[in-house]
This record gives structure tokens, C-alpha cells and sequence, in this order.
């Protein structure tokens, strides 16, 4: 049972603490994220089936790619690359970054060298560990079966800039997993002088008034109309039961207890006077369409689509124009039966269409809706800390070079044989010319001007 039990603990090592199953978690991890900016999260059923084919929208729903941020999908794999996290930070970098102070063949280490230096045992040791604490060295002296080896480290704290990004990661995953657990979000459309409550959050918000501006733009390809601001003055209703006059600008939301709303969009709804025969059907006729909305026509197999506001139109083709200023406003209005497009008209305001069967729709006034994003993440203030951290020791990790030398100092005819191995966590390459440089300044402050004939050139490969 034990042998089991181990064995299934080395294969649980060897794959969490694996740099490409990791990295494999990562880009899962990405792809996962990525369908939640492409696919609008938190859509009525319907949304997802007239937006996409019926196989893809179906697989949507059923995978939970509606609110994929709160699917065991991607609470799962943020638990394994939190696992493998762990495993390699215990595993692999914290005895690659942190290797104790132990004694070392110093002839085996591609970066080595060895100095003969004339003067008691005693003397050497003391010169040789001035020498290095004067060039900003840490050093340290450990005694090992007798012997005694003096350990000089540079930059030591940036080994642990990796175990700081690891711990950045965490940070932010553990702000991820506190906007799954208690965060949300949405969006609304108000239309101007009507109000909306918040399912969320019970927070009213009424549109006073919405106002944009358009401004033409001569360009080589020809006149484009680019928004340059939209804005929205709204009455908001909190906790506090207090109503608040507010203004919301793109790119500059309001707070409302601790959520924020943001302004995102803008359309034109219509109210249509509906008759038949003549007499005004009420029920139809007070109701406020946004575009895209539809009513179906009582008595008839007709459903009445609103599919868009046209500010102008062209005088001389009677289509609708590129600019979207109101000037001659005018509806696309279409006939679904049995959900069948039946026909499209453009119908100016205070103009009509016959639906037949006595049945006449009237577009009497536009009315502007204001769009609005909300979304209250109570996880943005540690996923802004991990952030940092994450950064910090990526900065830590990828711009110092911690570097630790293994120095002995052994006796020999009227002197001393000092041996220098150096190792770093990059590889020795990259620290090959900082090795020569330093040994030529060892050398030169161990031994007095003159030549000295027992100096054995330093070599490092």
C-alpha cells in the first residue's frame, strides 16, 4: 500500500511540477478567457441562438460559455495552475533558486579558478573575505569535516524574484475567485424619462435626459461621422433610499455602492400608434419599442418587428443615409409570419403602414435610450496588488543576476592555493565576464607588485 501510495506522489510531482503541463494550464487558461470577451456572458437563451448557428449556441449553453467566469471550467483550471504553482515553486524553484551552502568540486564547475597566494592561512582567509565584502559580497563561512569554505553571494535576495511572481499569480487569482464568489455583472437599457432597477443590487436609475454629438470628419475616402461624446443625466436611487442627480460619461462611470456603471451605447426607441379599424388599440399604442423589439398583432399570425431607427434619409434616393444626425427620421419596420420574414418597409415619422386586415402602424416620436455596463468586482484591489507584485518579480528576475562564488582556501608551500567556482540561476555565460574580471581584481589585491611565479592563469569554460 505504501509503494502505492508513493508512487502515486512521484507521478502527482512529475506532472504538476512539469514547466509544459504548466505552461499547457496556462494557455487553457487563456483560450477560456478569450470566449468570455468573444461571447457575451450573462444572455437570455434566445440572445445566443439568434446570434450564432443553432449547434454553436446550444454548445454555449450547455458548457456553460453564458457565464463562463463562473463555470467549473474556469474555476477548475485556475485550481490546477494554482496546484502546479505550488509544486514547482516547492519542487523545482525553490531548490534551484535557494540551494543550501554545502562544499562543491570546484574543478567541476565550468566557471573556477585557482590562485596562489603567498601568507598564512589565516591571513588569506582574512584578505580574501575583505576583498569580496569590500566589491559588495555577502559572505558567509560554514565548516564542513573539518574543512572550512567561505560562500560570497551577490544580488542573493533576486533569487527569490520568481517565488514573488508566483506569489503575484495567487494574488490575482485569489481576486479572480472573489469577484466568482460575490461579484456580477450587466447591462441595461433606459429609455429617456423612464427608470430601471437593478436586479443585483435594487438601485433605481431613471434617464433625465441623454445627449451625444456627432461630428463629421472629411477624410480621402469621404465624409465620416465619428461620436465624439454621449452622455447621460440620470437620477440614481441607492441604498440609502436618497435620490442622487448624476452624470455618466464615456469612460467615466458613476459608483453606486460599490458598483460601477458605466456608459456604453446609445439607440433610438419609437412609440407607434396602433389601430384597428380605425379605433386605437391602447395596449399596443402606450407601449415603447428599443430597436430590434417586436409586438405580435393580435387575431394574425403577424409579428411586428422594430429593426432600426434611420435619423436621415436621402432626399433624392429615399434610402437611408450615412448620417446618423437626425434630420428626416424615418423606422425600418418588418413582418415576421411564423418567423418568416414577410416584408420590410421604411417608414418615415407620422407616416403609416397597412398590415392588412384593417391593422395600421403609425410611428409618432423617437425617444433616446442610454445603454449601460454595470459591474461590481469586490477583487479588483488584490488582483491591482498581485499585479504589482507579479511585476516586481518579473523585473527582479529578468534584470539582476544573483551569483554565488564557492571559495577555498587550502595551504601549500610558503602560501596558500585559493580556489573561486561560481555559479548563477542563468546559466554561466552570462556571467563569464563579471568571473575573469573579478579573478583579475583577486589576484591583483592578493599579491604585492612584482611578478609572482607560482600564479596559475584562472580559466573558466
Amino acid at each position: 500500500m505504501a509503494t502505492k501510495v508513493s508512487a502515486l506522489y512521484d507521478d502527482f510531482i512529475r506532472t504538476f511540477g512539469n514547466v509544459l503541463f504548466a505552461v499547457l494550464l496556462f494557455v487553457v487558461w487563456g483560450i477560456l478567457t478569450l470566449i468570455g470577451v468573444i461571447v457575451d456572458q450573462g444572455k437570455s437563451a434566445t440572445t445566443y441562438f439568434d446570434s450564432y448557428p443553432a449547434a454553436i449556441a446550444r454548445a454555449i449553453i450547455r458548457l456553460g460559455f453564458d457565464n463562463i467566469y463562473h463555470s467549473p471550467w474556469y474555476v477548475g483550471i485556475i485550481g490546477l495552475i494554482l496546484v502546479s504553482l505550488t509544486v514547482c515553486t516547492f519542487k523545482r524553484v525553490i531548490p534551484a533558486r535557494l540551494p543550501p551552502l554545502r562544499p562543491v568540486k570546484i574543478d567541476k564547475i565550468p566557471l573556477n579558478a585557482s590562485i596562489y597566494v603567498r601568507g598564512s592561512e589565516a591571513s588569506v582567509r582574512d584578505r580574501v573575505e575583505s576583498f569580496f565584502r569590500s566589491r559588495g559580497w555577502s559572505v558567509r563561512k560554514r565548516e564542513f569535516g573539518g574543512e572550512e569554505w567561505t560562500f560570497a553571494d551577490k544580488h542573493n535576495w533576486a533569487r527569490r524574484g520568481v517565488l514573488i511572481a508566483h506569489l503575484g499569480f495567487v494574488i490575482i487569482a485569489a481576486g479572480t475567485t472573489v469577484y466568482w464568489a460575490h461579484g456580477f455583472s450587466g447591462e441595461t437599457a433606459i429609455v429617456t424619462g423612464q427608470a430601471v432597477r437593478i436586479p443585483e443590487t435594487n438601485a433605481i436609475l431613471k434617464l433625465d435626459s441623454f445627449r451625444y454629438k456627432i461630428t463629421p470628419i472629411l477624410t480621402k475616402s469621404g465624409m465620416v461621422y465619428q461620436p465624439t461624446d454621449y452622455v447621460s443625466n440620470v437620477t440614481v436611487t441607492g441604498r440609502d433610499g436618497i435620490p442622487k442627480q448624476m452624470l455618466v460619461r464615456v469612460n467615466h462611470p458613476i459608483d453606486i455602492d460599490g458598483t460601477l456603471y458605466y456608459q456604453a451605447s446609445y439607440g433610438f426607441a419609437t412609440r407607434m400608434r396602433v389601430t384597428h379599424d380605425g379605433v386605437n388599440v391602447a395596449s399596443l399604442s402606450d407601449r415603447v419599442l428599443e430597436e430590434g423589439e417586436a409586438f405580435d398583432i393580435p387575431g394574425t399570425r403577424n409579428t411586428l418587428v422594430y429593426d432600426r431607427f434611420v435619423p436621415t434619409v436621402d432626399k433624392q434616393s429615399g434610402m437611408p443615409a450615412a448620417d446618423p444626425r437626425v434630420n428626416d427620421p424615418a423606422v425600418i419596420l418588418s413582418v415576421q409570419q411564423n418567423g418568416e420574414t414577410a416584408g420590410t418597409a421604411l417608414v418615415p415619422l407620422h407616416t403609416w403602414i397597412d398590415l392588412g386586415n384593417g391593422w395600421r402602424v403609425t410611428p409618432e416620436r423617437y425617444l433616446l435610450y442610454s445603454g449601460f455596463q454595470y459591474r461590481y468586482d469586490p477583487g479588483i484591489p488584490l488582483v491591482g496588488i498581485g499585479s504589482l507584485v507579479l511585476l516586481s518579480g518579473l523585473i527582479i528576475s529578468f534584470y539582476f543576476l544573483p551569483a554565488r562564488l564557492y571559495v577555498r582556501v587550502d595551504p601549500s608551500e610558503a602560501g596558500c592555493t585559493v580556489g573561486v567556482a561560481a555559479m548563477t540561476v542563468k546559466g554561466y555565460d552570462i556571467f563569464a565576464g563579471q568571473f575573469q574580471a573579478l579573478l583579475q581584481d583577486l589576484q591583483s589585491s592578493m599579491e604585492p607588485p612584482g611578478p609572482n611565479p607560482h600564479l596559475r592563469k584562472a580559466e573558466a569554460y
